[in-house]
């Protein structure tokens, strides 16, 4: 058998293989043979027909047997010959048989990149301690003190800091409306009603809720508002918008004390404000380590990303590209934006899924390598535990979990985003960490 495999850019290579006659003669007659037991022809008993009779009835069916065998049979021999990792055997296209009895054929393969480890034993990650201070405890509490407030009107005064008024607002830009001129992207700020804000400088936007303090319930006012020229929606980067606010009611906010009553009000009767705090410490400092141990994975996705550089497979990059994109979408969605909010994001939505799809594959090449290197492997019953953990989860039966998954084709994927995981454990088993007494950053 005659295999050539000629490497191209991106990960891409054709094979090209001519099967000898001699091959193509001895699976013929395989195929023709089994045709010739079970095909039922009108004159001959069962099995009797000529082979030259079950060879015409059937040829197109006996043709596309052959072609699939050979292809199949080519394909497992060029793994033995040539050191390539395939990912995809592409379409077999040009196929050709010979006068000679030869078959030819060639097809595009996608290939696995050529993956240059850096050392990875020992690699330096800094995390902050897990610590959590009173003052930490104190912010969570006062949280949880403006989540239970209550609101009561506030009739005899004019608004000030630190109350909340309900207005009615829309804006224009040049005496037109908002988003007649700069599009879906502002729909947030093109106009709202019933919104609640609180007179703080940090609401809504700079310079927004001191031009509203000291109006009373019914009073209207124009607010002239200059955006700068880092604002995040750069379609109103030093935009001059005016908000024409129409204050519907007053509000002040009524704090509950933090006491016993509080705390048996938040987890039951005969807890107490030390039990609240205790319970807050473990979730923060539970939250916390999995900020830390995300952090210490984006360390080393970063190191790699910064030491080892690849191509990856196109087809590859762009559907987790589109995973990402999807993401995304469906992240921003969960947060409030409105449709037309995202498609004016859409661009930079998109270019956040390219970046991260790249680093997601080049990681996950990385790891594959350094297992393979470790001998890091999923074995079945690590694979089954986890199918069924899956299952329990979803309350399924996990017999046709698994059957659906193979059904699926999903069983790969699941072996190897444990491989993954595995990998991952193995390289912050023998990282070297160094803890710091910082406050823990976003992670």
């Amino acid at each position: 058998m005659n295999i050539t495999i000629e490497r191209q850019e991106k990960c891409l290579a054709t094979l090209r293989v001519e099967v000898p006659s001699s091959t193509v003669a001895e699976q013929k007659n395989k195929i023709v043979s089994q045709y010739a037991k079970e095909a039922k022809i009108p004159g001959f008993r069962p099995g009797k027909a000529p082979l030259a009779v079950i060879e015409k009835r059937f040829q197109n069916d006996i043709k596309e047997e052959i072609e699939s065998r050979l292809i199949n049979q080519s394909l497992q021999e060029s793994l033995k010959q040539e050191p390539v990792k395939v990912l995809d055997f592409g379409n077999p296209e040009k196929l050709t048989f010979t006068a000679e009895g030869t078959f030819r054929f060639e097809t595009t393969l996608t290939l696995a990149p050529d993956v240059t480890l850096p050392e990875y034993k020992g690699i330096a990650v800094e995390v902050p301690a897990n610590e959590v201070s009173d003052e930490d405890v104190n912010t969570q509490l006062n949280g949880l003190q403006q989540r239970f407030a209550d609101f009561a009107d506030v009739e005899d005064r004019a608004l000030d800091t630190g109350d909340f008024a309900v207005i009615d607002f829309t804006s224009t830009i040049d005496g037109k409306p908002l988003e007649e001129e700069l599009g879906s992207a502002v729909t947030y700020f093109a106009g709202r009603q019933g919104f609640w804000l609180k007179m703080q400088e940090d609401s809504f936007l700079p310079g927004f809720t001191p031009a509203l303090v000291g109006l009373k319930a019914g009073d209207t006012k124009d607010v002239t508002i200059v955006l700068p020229s880092d604002f995040p929606i750069s379609e109103m980067r030093d935009k001059t918008i005016v908000f024409h606010c129409t204050i519907k009611e007053l509000k002040r906010q009524i704090l509950p004390d933090l006491d016993d009553a509080f705390a048996q009000k938040l987890m039951g009767a005969e807890k107490t404000m030390a039990d609240l705090r205790n319970t807050i410490v473990e979730g923060m400092k539970s939250n916390k380590q999995k900020e830390i141990d995300d952090m210490k994975v984006n360390q080393l996705v970063a190191y790699f990303d910064q030491q080892v550089e690849f191509e990856v497979p196109e087809t590859l990059l762009q559907a987790e590209t589109q995973n990402q994109a999807d993401a995304l979408v469906q992240s921003a969605a969960q947060s409030g934006m409105s449709d037309d909010e995202i498609t004016g994001q859409r661009e930079a939505l998109l270019d956040t899924a390219a970046a991260q799809a790249m680093t997601n594959i080049k990681t996950n090449f990385i790891l594959q390598e350094i297992a393979e290197k470790e001998s890091i492997v999923v074995n079945d019953s690590e694979l089954v535990q986890h199918i069924i953990s899956i299952a329990q989860r979803r309350k399924e039966d996990p017999s046709k979990l698994i059957k659906e998954l193979q059904r699926n084709g999903h069983i790969p994927g699941i072996r190897n985003s444990l491989l993954i995981n595995k990998a991952l454990d193995f390289l912050l088993e023998h990282a070297s960490v160094t803890e710091t007494t910082a406050t823990t950053p976003e992670a």
